[in-house]
């Protein structure tokens, strides 16, 4: 591997100014480019941990949307899917005749000149793309990424490195990874999600494959051979003859990257795969097989880039985590607090059992924050069944994001789901109810997990201080 010099910045990206520059995927492409040198702007709702990061690197950060906010200087304007036509500071860029980019077409510019590796997946993708940045790092290849999450504190989720590698998490919830290019892909499973923009299982097939279709020629596509819905893909890819050459793993028999052996060791495993007739055993410092199998992911495609696979495994070992994903928030009179970015039920059920594995004799307590009216609409029941997996559950009101109300959709659908698959499960008005409960449950041994996809991640701290009364 050798040294890239640091890239020139993409045309039009001189003065750029991001609206909704907060969010993890707009705040980590904002950072690229201040580094990159361009002069940043952009504003938010509100103030937060990661706009002081930002400010921290010379970003110029307004909170609230205003047409004055726009620079008169400014050269384009960047947005994600969450921005409405009528942003006021969109608004003003239209008038005005600005470029108006997508955040994924800001970030396709970036990666430009560079062996970008894109991470995609209805679940994991943070996680992969994280092992994957971190790996790389402790490896001294000092690779760029942006990801969904910060890796520790605010503004870690996104770096310009001076290696050749770019490691993106590509989001498939708005078709935006279609925009990508990567000389390897990663598909780690294929599920019908984001309801708001694929009507059925059909659309989400043909957007991965249209994804797939972006990889460079004598790129790589690595994925699944134990999920369904990505063996699915792997036919389909298959059946339509695409030049393109693909690479499984998994615990499959037929997987080209094999898993014969993930071993428990509390919150964290020891795999062994079999890779180009090779035994290989590494560890993984986060708990589950869910994330095991993100690591041999990660393995593999850094293969595809020619990193050396013995290497690999054992800098996988340096990563830890990332923030949201299974976080240990504190532990205080013998409760530990963990916090969970879970919110499709596929993902909820592997992170109830990765810290059902990890409690011990303990009992495992949810707070679950349900996202998105859409999705509880079509997967509140599902939701409800992973709940069964707790000891005790607590449910909040929807987080409603970027979504306006469904009649009739409400938490309910997920505490009845609940109730009916035996679980012990409540329905809270508010946050500072759910803490009351959830403190008046725990008992020393026990693990609380705030779990979902809003605001319900500012509950641990307040859980752990009320704990310490």
């Amino acid at each position: 591997m050798t040294a890239a010099a640091t890239p020139s910045l993409p045309s039009a990206m001189e003065r750029p100014h991001f609206v909704g520059i907060g969010g993890a995927g707009m705040s980590g492409i904002a950072k690229i480019l201040a580094v990159r040198g361009a002069r940043v702007a952009g504003s938010d709702a509100r103030e937060s941990a990661t706009a002081d990061a930002l400010r921290g690197f010379g970003v110029t950060v307004h909170i609230g949307h205003a047409a004055g906010h726009l620079a008169p200087d400014a050269t384009a304007v960047v947005v994600s899917s969450a921005i409405r036509e009528d942003n006021p500071e969109l608004a003003e860029a239209r008038r005005r005749g600005l470029p108006v980019l997508h955040r994924a077409d800001a970030l396709a510019a970036l990666m430009e000149g560079l062996r970008p590796l894109a991470v995609a997946g209805t679940h994991g993708k943070t996680t992969t793309t994280s092992m994957l940045a971190v790996s790389l790092a402790d490896l001294g290849l000092d690779p760029s990424y942006a990801i969904g999450g910060d890796l520790e504190g605010p503004g870690s989720n996104a770096h310009q490195g001076t290696g050749e590698i770019f490691v993106a998490e590509a989001d498939e919830s708005d078709r935006s990874f279609h925009k990508y290019r990567p000389e390897v892909a990663i598909v780690l499973n294929v599920e019908l999600d984001h309801h708001a923009n694929y009507a059925s299982i059909e659309e989400i097939y043909e957007s991965f494959e249209i994804f797939a279709g972006r990889v460079a020629e004598g790129g790589t596509l690595v994925i699944s051979a134990d999920h369904d819905g990505a063996r699915e893909l792997t036919r389909r890819l298959r059946a339509a003859g695409r030049d393109l050459r693909i690479r499984t793993y998994g615990q499959a028999a037929d997987a080209d990257v094999r898993v014969v052996r993930i071993t428990p060791k509390g919150l964290a495993s020891e795999v062994v795969v079999v890779l180009d007739g090779e035994e290989l055993t590494f560890d993984v410092s986060v708990p589950g097989n869910h994330y095991a199998l993100n690591a041999v992911a990660a393995l593999t495609a850094g293969a595809a880039l020619g990193v050396p696979a013995a290497d690999l495994g054992r800098a996988l070992a340096s990563y830890t985590g990332v923030k949201r994903r299974l976080q240990l928030k504190g532990l205080t009179r013998g409760v530990q607090v963990i916090d969970s970015y879970a919110h499709h039920p596929t993902e909820m059920t592997a992170d109830l059992e990765a810290i059902r594995g990890g409690a011990g004799e303990g009992r495992v307590l949810v707070v679950f924050q349900p996202h998105l009216f859409s999705r509880t609409q079509e997967l509140g029941k599902e939701m409800g069944e992973a709940l069964a997996l707790a000891d005790g559950s607590v449910v909040l009101p929807i987080y409603p994001a970027r979504e306006d109300p469904i009649p009739g959709v409400t938490s309910a659908l997920i505490t009845d789901a609940a109730h009916a698959a035996g679980a012990a499960v409540r329905a809270m008005g508010t946050p500072d109810e759910a803490v009351d409960a959830v403190v008046g449950m725990a008992e020393p041994g026990d693990l609380v997990l705030t779990m979902g996809a809003g605001d319900v991640t500012e509950l641990g701290p307040k859980i752990l201080a009320r704990l310490a009364d």
